[in-house]
């Protein structure tokens, strides 16, 4: 009989371990959705307010608006000739990133010997 109550009380035991392991990932869980509901609000906020700020930025930049400021704050500042307009043809990102590297890595492009490469 002492032997049966042994193993029942370390099956009431493991089953109370089990229950109480299962409540407090459970808690867990809830504590984590919690924060990253509170994460996504502040990225909501963040995001709305680099809207508003697109948006001022696009009014500011509207033509009409820079030549009344020209006007009212007295710059002076007049449309650029087409001497000084200088015309892009190509993607001007691609241009870009190409003079860039010309300049980190020199004039020519490195080039690879793939056959020396794998003779080795």
């Amino acid at each position: 009989m002492n032997q049966f109550m042994v193993y029942a009380l370390v099956a009431i035991c493991g089953s109370a371990s089990i229950g109480l392991g299962t409540v407090w990932m459970r808690h867990q869980i809830s504590v984590v959705a919690n924060e990253n509901k509170v994460i996504e609000t502040s990225i909501a906020d963040v995001e709305r307010r680099i809207e508003e700020a697109d948006a001022a930025i696009a009014a500011e930049q509207d033509p009409a608006v820079l030549a009344r400021r020209n006007t009212e704050w007295h710059l002076g500042l007049v449309a650029p000739g087409e001497t000084q307009v200088r015309r892009v043809s190509e993607d001007p990102v691609m241009r870009l990133a190409s003079l860039r590297n010309r300049k980190l890595f020199g004039e020519a492009p490195a080039t690879v010997n793939f056959r020396v490469a794998l003779d080795h």
